[in-house]
């Protein structure tokens, strides 16, 4: 399945709508799109909604995003609904270190 991304303000974020599957074919589109919103933003909220897959490639994108933005003061936020991809982020023990929200209103409009 094609990747696909959105980019749009959210107060003082920047939110990276994401539609498809991330696998260690559509990774580096990730990254590389990732890596241009950290050079523009300190706070980016990835809406994952859309995702249907991710694998173990997509997921150390995300960690690397969240340490890049870390190593300048800045902070990556997940929008994931309850669902198999939020499942994925328990089982792996990553709730633990990103800020995860069911939805957008959550997130407080910040």
């Amino acid at each position: 399945m094609e990747l696909s991304f959105t980019t749009r303000p959210l107060g003082d974020s920047m939110v990276l709508e994401v539609a498809g599957e991330i696998d260690i074919t559509t990774a580096p589109r990730f990254r590389a799109r990732l890596i241009e919103l950290i050079g523009g933003s300190r706070s980016i909220v990835v809406d994952l909604h859309s995702v249907g897959f991710i694998d173990s490639t997509g997921l150390g994108v995300l960690i690397g995003a969240r340490r890049r933005l870390g190593e300048v003061g800045g902070e990556l936020s997940l929008v994931i609904p309850p669902g198999p991809i939020r499942d994925l982020f328990a089982v792996t023990d990553l709730e633990g270190i990103f800020t995860i929200r069911d939805s957008f209103p959550a997130l407080g409009g910040s």
